[in-house]
């Protein structure tokens, strides 16, 4: 979803309380991770890796100039993946301290092996976020993931039965975390400010003519 994609979904959103919850989630993960220079390691479950909200963020990191943003996707099954980054599995999350971010994408319930690992992650100084899907009504708060979101820092969940689903979430949140990071300087806005503005202007209906 690229940034006009974006600017449009906003327009559509407006009024709704999602803005300021992807806008509010989307700042504490950016003030984690460039408080303390970077370190954010992104997981999701067994069933759902989050790859595109890596590559999402990746690119956040690199438009915005804040290269923290840039995560480590761990792994549940690393036998098939490629070297680097592709290549963490689970054993990361249970040695995360002090000064890293986990940030967990979880569309249904967790436990086990990735529960633990939270919790050590946890216990061992690292700032926990949860972005997921649950049967709440809001933001920020508690939702079916139980014990997940009772270890988070920050969480923000998605009521099942919304048009809004937790894919779109996700690129609000990447999104946001983006260009909550962009200096302000001088009275100018910022590109992505700019290029929302013009897609606002793209997609206005022409002046009435009478």
């Amino acid at each position: 979803m690229d940034a006009v994609r974006v600017a449009l979904l906003r327009e559509v959103l407006a009024g709704t309380e999602w803005l300021g919850a992807t806008r509010r989630f989307a700042g504490a993960l950016r003030g984690s991770v460039v408080s303390y220079g970077g370190g954010l390691l992104l997981v999701g479950t067994p069933a759902y890796e989050p790859w595109h909200l890596a590559a999402h963020l990746v690119d956040e990191a690199a438009w915005s100039g804040t290269p923290e943003l840039a995560p480590t996707l761990v792994r549940h099954d690393t036998r098939a993946s490629g070297p680097g980054r592709l290549s963490v599995g689970l054993g990361r999350i249970e040695a995360a301290r002090r000064g890293e971010t986990l940030l967990v994408v979880a569309p249904e319930e967790v436990g086990g092996a990735l529960l633990e690992r939270v919790h050590d992650a946890r216990r061992g100084g690292a700032k926990v976020l949860v972005l997921g899907s649950g049967s709440g009504s809001g933001s920020g708060g508690s939702s079916g993931e139980g014990e997940l979101v009772s270890m988070a820092h920050e969480s923000l969940a998605v009521p099942v039965g919304l048009e809004l689903d937790l894919d779109t979430v996700q690129h609000l949140v990447s999104a946001a975390a983006g260009e909550n990071s962009l200096p302000v300087g001088r009275g100018r806005r910022g590109f992505r400010d700019r290029l929302a503005r013009l897609a606002d202007v793209l997609t206005a209906p022409p002046p009435s003519r009478w």
